[in-house]
């Protein structure tokens, strides 16, 4: 895939976050779980629970000096569901490890508005964060990696996943998954990850919703952006 085409079909990239975070994720970046993790001294047990086993329910953590942060739960994927679709010697615990090393963003609003209506979130507020895909590709291509499925679910029918998932830019097979899979433009690419996180957020954005229940509320704009920037 080239750059000029993701670029074209997937103009506006999305981000589901905890409510209330903005403030915390303008001033430390949008972090990975192993990045938020490393910032707040987790070490060991306490550490490897949050980092190599599936997280059944959000966890909050804190730090003396730093505001209270959650880690978001991992509902949509199961260990022994998991276990059932992981190619090439792939564990569980490193799959989960691949996941929390990275940072996620959906490229399609449906994807987005499936999952703010999911039955886990749909009754709780959340922040969500537009984004411009170009800037963000200019500024951390070299760290970022696409993805064909939805790689943190394993619901239903899970999909089979492993070491290959997680590509390049220009090694995703976009023409194949249009042409060959017949692949719609909002599920040839599913995923688009940042390695570690994206610690200048602010400059990618176009606008921060606080959205609850359908109702969306603008937490930040950028000056000069569109008002219909958003989820």
């Amino acid at each position: 895939m080239t750059e000029e085409e993701l670029l074209k079909n997937y103009p506006r990239l999305y981000h589901m976050a905890e409510d209330a975070s903005w403030k915390s994720v303008v001033e430390h970046g949008l972090l990975s779980t192993t990045a938020l993790l490393d910032l707040y001294g987790f070490k060991g047990e306490e550490r490897r629970k949050l980092e190599s086993e599936r997280r059944p329910e959000s966890v909050k953590i804190s730090r003396k000096g730093l505001p209270e942060a959650v880690v978001r739960d991992q509902k949509p994927m199961t260990r022994s569901r998991l276990k059932e679709c992981l190619t090439d010697g792939t564990t569980p615990e490193q799959w989960f490890e691949t996941l929390n090393a990275r940072v996620f963003f959906w490229l399609s609003k449906d994807r987005l508005q499936t999952l703010l209506g999911a039955r886990a979130y749909r009754n709780k507020p959340q922040t969500v964060i537009t984004l411009d895909t170009a800037s963000l590709v200019k500024s951390h291509r070299d760290i970022i990696t696409l993805s064909p499925i939805n790689s943190g679910a394993t619901l239903w029918t899970p999909v089979p996943r492993g070491r290959d998932t997680f590509t390049s830019i220009a090694d995703f097979p976009f023409e194949y998954r249009r042409k060959v899979k017949k692949k719609a433009i909002k599920d040839a690419v599913v995923e688009l990850t940042v390695m570690g996180g994206v610690p200048d957020i602010e400059a990618h954005a176009l606008a921060a919703h606080r959205v609850f229940k359908g109702e969306k509320t603008v937490l930040w704009r950028r000056k000069g952006s569109d008002p219909s920037e958003g989820p």
